[in-house]
């Protein structure tokens, strides 16, 4: 089993000098991505259940973390950012976003009812019915990916 994980480690690349990861981490991710389950990853790593859950949560942590940081990074170089103010009704976000982006010549492509639900479902709790719960921040690429940013 673990053989098997080195070899799909060394194939994709994985190299935990430049990765988020530790070695440890990035080989229970893999098995556990396999349906493996964590006790049966702690005898094949010589460790216990409770280990392996942990070195799993924070595994998933740092990825987490690499994510945010990607999106941060990308909102940060994006020519479109809109500022939506907590109490703002879902249904004004598309013409807000769609005023910023023509201002800056860039193409949205998604239509007002496709925007508000790409909104919604990376905004989580800070949309409560068609209201922002908690203000954020859309930011659209210059490719027109359009991405949502908000504090928890």
């Amino acid at each position: 089993m673990i053989d098997d994980v080195e070899e799909l480690l060394e194939e994709i690349g994985f190299e935990p000098e430049t990765s988020v990861l530790t070695h440890r981490q990035a080989q229970v991710l893999v098995l556990r991505e396999r349906d493996v389950s964590q006790a049966d990853i702690a005898d094949a790593l010589g460790t216990s259940r409770a280990n392996v859950s942990s070195i799993e949560a924070s595994a998933r942590e740092n990825v987490a973390k690499a994510r945010e940081t990607v999106a941060f990074a990308e909102a940060l170089r994006a020519p479109v950012r809109v500022r939506v103010p907590e109490g703002t009704d879902l249904y004004d976000v598309p013409q807000l976003v769609y005023e910023a982006c023509d201002e800056a010549g860039v193409k949205v492509d998604h239509s007002a009812p496709d925007l508000m639900k790409v909104v919604s479902d990376a905004a989580g709790n800070a949309i409560s019915g068609r209201q922002v719960a908690a203000s954020l921040t859309v930011s659209v690429t210059s490719e027109g990916v359009v991405q949502v940013r908000h504090q928890e």
